[in-house]
């Protein structure tokens, strides 16, 4: 058997095994899996890599797209009582690079990927930004391979075990919970809460908090108790790195 027949096998079996779909042009999956780095490792070869092999930067142009509106409207059948505010922050939360490079480890994608040897070396088959973006890559391929039916049909078996989850609390966050364990992913110290200003009659006082993360106010909140100023301060917080992480892919 071929070299790369025996790679194209080994690409269906995980595409089965992990996505539970099957590719009609298995090329595509190839090309979501190829990093960049793969052409900068030979410089004299790398326009024959390029053309032999692209790398998933469109797909993952792509795969952004297809993944925004997939998930949006899963939540948007899931939920049909949410707010399109609540709808749009669940999104972010589903989508962003923490939560998308957790779903790449879960589905072994790192040891998948075609990465150049110095991206390799570096630890590239479990970086964040390259899990989630080689994910949003494979979705792109699947749209371009499946069309909508395809892709909703994998959307739903990656995401299913969450929305369970999500609709077992009755569509709501521990906003605090989510924020801690968010840093824990990412090796970064817990939020540290302040109590910043109490105001009002007795009976009916106001609680002014803020949230540190890595030393800086990323979130303030406010509420009749102090719990729920934290709440909505750790809301803020994690609305504040999904804004951040955009501006860094």
């Amino acid at each position: 058997m071929a070299e790369d027949d025996l790679d194209q096998d080994l690409l269906m079996q995980w595409s089965c095994q992990h996505l539970e779909y099957i590719f009609s042009d298995i090329t595509l999956l190839r090309q979501a899996l190829t990093h960049r780095s793969v052409a900068q490792d030979e410089p004299d070869e790398a326009s024959e890599v390029m053309e032999v092999q692209p790398h998933n930067e469109r797909l993952e142009f792509l795969g952004d797209a297809v993944l925004d509106l997939a998930v949006s409207v899963l939540l948007y059948h899931r939920f049909p009582q949410a707010s399109e505010g609540e709808m749009s922050h669940w999104r972010s939360t589903f989508v962003s690079t923490n939560a998308l490079s957790h779903l790449g480890r879960e589905l072994e994608l790192g040891s998948r990927l075609r990465l150049g040897r110095g991206e390799a070396m570096s630890g590239g088959r479990d970086k964040a930004s390259i899990l989630g973006n080689s994910l949003e890559a494979i979705l792109g391929a699947v749209f371009l391979d499946g069309g909508w039916t395809g892709i909703m049909t994998v959307m739903e078996r990656l995401f299913r075990d969450r929305l369970d989850q999500f609709a077992a609390n009755g569509g709501s966050k521990d906003y605090k919970t989510v924020l801690q364990e968010r840093l824990q992913g990412v090796g970064r110290p817990l939020p540290c809460y302040t109590l910043d200003a109490v105001s009002g009659d007795p009976h009916e006082r106001r609680f002014s908090v803020g949230v540190l993360v890595n030393g800086s106010i990323t979130g303030r909140g406010n509420g009749n108790t102090k719990r729920r100023a934290e709440q909505e301060a750790a809301r803020e917080a994690l609305l504040f790195m999904d804004q951040q992480e955009g501006r860094l892919e």
